[in-house]
């Protein structure tokens, strides 16, 4: 290892405040689900604990530190904080369960009343609209790898945390029809959902195309930044362009197929007169 990846190493620091946010979050999280244990499965624990290990790993890995001198990197960190995190967690069903595993005199007299307002219900409905949804996460990768907003977020930590929290908002919105997370109820029928995973994934290789094929290294920070392990500013990028096609992609094709599949059991349950629930 040399003596800039040493250093990148060396600079890396667990955030205690993430740290104690996810422990809290688990917490709650098994609260809740040991009071739903008759409807939800250990598999859900499962997933919401793995999209919470996610977070910590794009949020508070080496990774994080990596990023600022290798492009690849950074998109591997954000692959994990846009594809992989948001679906775990959703599939973990979290919202019954957190207020389930909050304190009862929490819930009744302060987020009860909260999640019963009116205006609250009426923004939740507009903005997890599917096409809310999907213009979300597309307006914040083709934002955020701008070149001026993305140099913006590597010379400055604050913005930086900014573009996560974006990234993040975005992708949850995003997967949010996808999984169908309770309370909601399916706004487009089931099918719609797979071309609104290839229309994604249309605008995630456009972007990949731009920097795969452009003759110079777009973002000037990883032209100044320390080279690691030989390898070059373009190359850097195109290996870059290449994970964030490709990897995306694979999710995508996979969620896609889960889609596919489920549409295909709850015919084959219709056609025999019994009912399916995913």
């Amino acid at each position: 290892m040399g003596s800039e990846a040493v250093a990148a190493f060396a600079s890396w620091r667990i955030d205690a405040g993430l740290v104690c946010a996810l422990l809290i979050t688990a917490w709650i999280y098994v609260r809740g689900w040991r009071q739903l244990r008759g409807r939800y499965t250990t598999a859900r624990l499962a997933s919401f604990f793995g999209g919470l290990a996610v977070l910590f790993i794009a949020l508070d890995s080496p990774l994080d530190a990596f990023g600022n001198l290798l492009l690849e990197i950074h998109m591997i960190q954000h692959l994990l904080l846009i594809m992989v995190a948001p679906p775990l967690l959703w599939y973990g069903q979290p919202m019954l369960a957190m207020m389930r595993g909050l304190p009862p005199g929490w819930l009744k007299q302060g987020l009860g009343p909260f999640l019963a307002w009116h205006g609250l219900q009426r923004v939740g409905r507009a903005i997890t609209h599917p096409v809310v949804c999907w213009l979300a996460l597309s307006a914040a990768l083709i934002g955020w790898h701008l070149p001026g907003p993305y140099e913006l977020a590597l010379r400055s930590q604050g913005w930086h945390e900014v573009e996560h929290a974006c990234f993040l908002f975005a992708s949850m919105l995003f997967w949010w029809p996808i999984v169908q997370v309770w309370p909601s109820r399916p706004r487009w029928p089931r099918w719609s959902m797979i071309p609104y995973l290839v229309a994604a994934d249309l605008v995630n290789t456009g972007l990949s195309a731009v920097l795969s094929f452009a003759d110079h290294a777009i973002y000037p920070s990883y032209q100044a930044a320390p080279r690691l392990w030989g390898i070059s500013p373009l190359e850097d990028q195109q290996l870059g362009a290449i994970a964030m096609a490709v990897e995306q992609a694979a999710i995508l094709f996979a969620a896609c197929s889960v889609v596919f599949f489920r549409l295909m059991a709850e015919d084959e349950a219709g056609d025999a007169g019994v009912g399916f629930e995913a």
